[in-house]
This record gives structure tokens, C-alpha cells and sequence, in this order.
């Protein structure tokens, strides 16, 4: 039977659910707060190219997403190459991408880099049956590792992602992880850019028969005698069927506040990192390392994408275009800053990094910074009881939001993997199954 289904967050998730619902014959609604789809995947205009405002890539085991991606009709513009990875320590960069680099690796002592290598390769093995939701990363990391290792590079690696809450990890977050990226990988990107994949996407609702509300706030997510109600910042109700909302966990208490849902959302207390991306334009290239942590070296940023090691320099109209990133709360002192100043202090920074580059002013064709207050939630141990289920209580108020991925690393492709689950839950519960 046909249903009236409310999608609230117009990200990839979102985007998967309403795309799944609507070809599948429903009533579907996409509300998006903001004047652009796509979330972490949004874009701007630079003389005539649509560039991505946050660095993304596709993995050959990004499965859901690449079935999303040929079911939308773009399975032919993607492309693929291979790609490597440095590390800066210290001010010094090294190539990083196997053993003869690993042995090169002087930031390490010599009897480090062969634990290192060891540890590593065995790594996945040695989790196994081990209760990792429950043990420390840092613990963890210290008894694989030893202690000297961890403080010179892992725990600096890890701050730099998730701040003073490193050390606290669950070691099963970044055990999992280490399954998706290696050093060395062949990444995939869409001619394009993200933009064609979220037009493709709502081109596919639209056809189907969806409808999609931007610039529309959502201020009250409610249950009334069986419908779901939805109460908009201009005022206006929608009522659904089902409400599938993919926003930030703390952006949905805020909407169930109040309501008759608030004490059936059960939803945890989280804290979530935002970025600040810097997008420099080069007239050349930097050491073509497609990804290079950035660890003690007098740099803010704590990160460096050279992005054109994988996407075509004719997206960026003949520049080299490097991403430079540090992830911070969005209450924090730099995401608050003025976007100029970081432009010019991190440009300069960069220039220091890569001093023997020579990289002079004229180099920058451009700089643009920008922000995401809700990138990744920190998670505490024991996440995996805490994490919140796809149904509110017995409402008809689903959820599909990247705090539920975990131990998966949050991307693309677990949002995608996790809207398709979400909405399969939503047909078990319809036909009585579950």
C-alpha cells in the first residue's frame, strides 16, 4: 500500500531514503534546511566548474554506494586511479606506503618501525574476539604499539581528528576502519563531482513522483493519533505516514523536545567534531601524495588532500587543488574565526610545510574556506549499546543518522548502506515481519 513518508535532512542519507521510497511507488517528502542537497557533499561554483567544499572519495568496497551510484545511471562516469600516501612529522614529509618506506620513516626509532610494521599487518587478526567497544583505543594502541609510538605519532594522529577525546576512543572504531583505506589504495571519483551524483539523485525522485522542500527549516517532530506531525519554521504542518529524519542526533532532540516523543527517543548525549577545510588553488602540484596527516609540524591544519592525485585538473580549470582540514567543535575559536584570516594564516603555514616547494603568492589562484559544524560524533565506549535504534520507541518515527553507523567509519558509503537498511525496516514493520 502507498505511503505518505516525511524525509527529513536532505544529505546522502536522506537523499538514499527518499530515492529509495519514491521508486518504490511512495508518497515521498525531502525536507533540507539549507538551499542545497547533498550535506557534506554540497559544492560551489568556481568559473564554471562545480567543486566539492569537503574532499570526498569512492572506495572499490564502497558497495552501497556504487549500487546507488549505477541505479541513478552514472556507473559509467566513474573513474579510478591509484593512489599514495605521505606523513609529515616534525616539519620533515616522508612517503608512507609500504615497507621500504616504513623502514625510511625517522621519526620512529628503527626498533619502532618494525613493531610498527608488525603490529599493523597483524592488526586485524589481533582484534578479533577481543571486547573493543569496551577498551581504550590509547590502551589498546600502547600494548600493539608500546608507548614510544603512540605518543609520537598515533595519539597526535588521532587528536587531531577527535581532540582531547582520543585517547578514549572505543578501539573497535578504529579497528573496523582499518578495513575500508589503506596507504596505498586505487580511489574512485565521479565526473563532475558530487554535484552530478546528488542532481542524478533528485532528478531519480523527482521522476518518481517525489517532492523536495529547500531553504524549509523543521522546527517539531510529533505523533498524533497514529499520523506523524510535522511542524515547519514558516509555520506550515505536514502530516505523514512515516517520518525517516537522517539530521544530526542533536539537531532531532531539539525536534522532539516537548513532544510526545521526547521520552520515547532515548537518544545519547553525544559530542560531535566539525571541520573548517581550507581549498587552495595551485598553479603546482605539492608532493603527490593523495593523503598526508600532518603531525607536530607548527600547522593548525592538521591534514593535506592533494586532491588532483585523484580528480582530473580540468574540474578545477587547470589548477592543482589541495585540501587542508582541522577538525574542531563547532563552539571552538577557529570555527568561529573569520574565514580571511584563516585563509591567509593557513596559506602561510603551507608555505612553511612545503618550504623547499618554494611556493610563492602567486601560486594561490584562490582560497575558500568552509565550515561543517556536524561532521563525526565522538563516541564513548560501549557505543554499541548506546547507539540509537532505527525506531523511536513504537512511533513511526525513524531514524537514519550517521551516530548509527558506527563501528563503521562514518562516510558516504555507510550512510547510503545504513538509509537502505532504515527504509527495509520500514517495509518489515508495514508487513508485520518485525
Amino acid at each position: 500500500m502507498k505511503k505518505n513518508i516525511i524525509v527529513i535532512g536532505g544529505g546522502i542519507s536522506g537523499l538514499t531514503a527518499a530515492h529509495k521510497l519514491s521508486k518504490d511507488g511512495h508518497n515521498v517528502t525531502l525536507i533540507e534546511a539549507t538551499s542545497q542537497l547533498g550535506g557534506l557533499g554540497t559544492y560551489f561554483n568556481y568559473e564554471g566548474k562545480w567543486i566539492d567544499k569537503f574532499y570526498h572519495c569512492i572506495m572499490p568496497s564502497d558497495e552501497p554506494l556504487l549500487n546507488l551510484i549505477e541505479q541513478v545511471g552514472l556507473k559509467n562516469q566513474m573513474y579510478w586511479r591509484p593512489t599514495r600516501m605521505g606523513f609529515a612529522v616534525d616539519g620533515k614529509r616522508y612517503a608512507f606506503n609500504g615497507p621500504v618506506d616504513l623502514l625510511k620513516f625517522k621519526p620512529l626509532k628503527f626498533t619502532d618501525r618494525i613493531r610498527f610494521g608488525i603490529a599493523s599487518l597483524l592488526l586485524r587478526q589481533l582484534g578479533k574476539g577481543l571486547d573493543l567497544d569496551n577498551t581504550r583505543i590509547e590502551d589498546w594502541f600502547i600494548k600493539l604499539y608500546g608507548r614510544d609510538v603512540w605518543k609520537k605519532i598515533l595519539e597526535p594522529l588521532f587528536r587531531s581528528k577527535f581532540g582531547s577525546h582520543a585517547g578514549s576512543l572505543p578501539a573497535l572504531y578504529i579497528w573496523e576502519r582499518l578495513g575500508r583505506e589503506k596507504n596505498k589504495s586505487t580511489r574512485g571519483y565521479i565526473n563532475g563531482g558530487l554535484k552530478a551524483l546528488i542532481d542524478a539523485i533528485e532528478q531519480n525522485i523527482e521522476n518518481y513522483g517525489g517532492k523536495i522542500l529547500l531553504n524549509t527549516a523543521v522546527e517539531k517532530i510529533d505523533s498524533t493519533n497514529g499520523k506523524m506531525k510535522i511542524s515547519l519554521a514558516n509555520g506550515e504542518m505536514l502530516e505523514s505516514d512515516w517520518v525517516i529524519a537522517t539530521i544530526p542526533v542533536p539537531l532531532i532532540k531539539k525536534a522532539v523536545s516537548g513532544t510526545s516523543l521526547e521520552n520515547l527517543s532515548n537518544l545519547p548525549e553525544l559530542t560531535y567534531q566539525g571541520v573548517v577545510n581550507a581549498l587552495f588553488f595551485l598553479k603546482k602540484p605539492l608532493d603527490n601524495f593523495y593523503w598526508q596527516p600532518v603531525v607536530n609540524s607548527n600547522t593548525e591544519f592538521d591534514g593535506v588532500v592533494e586532491m588532483t592525485e585523484l580528480v582530473k585538473t580540468e574540474q578545477y580549470n587547470g589548477n592543482y587543488m589541495v585540501y587542508t582540514m582541522k577538525y574542531c567543535s563547532k563552539d571552538s575559536g577557529l570555527f568561529k574565526e573569520d574565514e580571511n584570516a584563516i585563509a591567509q594564516r593557513w596559506k602561510e603555514q603551507l608555505k612553511t610545510l612545503f618550504a623547499d616547494l618554494n611556493l610563492k603568492d602567486d601560486d594561490f589562484t584562490e582560497i575558500k574556506i568552509f565550515k561543517a559544524p556536524f561532521v563525526e560524533p565522538v563516541y564513548p565506549l560501549g557505543y554499541s549499546k548506546l547507539k540509537p535504534r532505527m525506531r523511536t520507541g513504537n512511533s513511526n518515527l525513524l531514524l537514519a543518522t550517521s551516530a548509527q553507523v558506527y563501528p563503521s567509519i562514518t562516510s558516504w558509503n555507510s550512510s547510503v548502506g545504513l538509509a537502505n537498511k532504515v527504509v527495509d525496516y520500514l517495509y518489515d514493520l508495514e508487513n508485520g515481519k518485525t
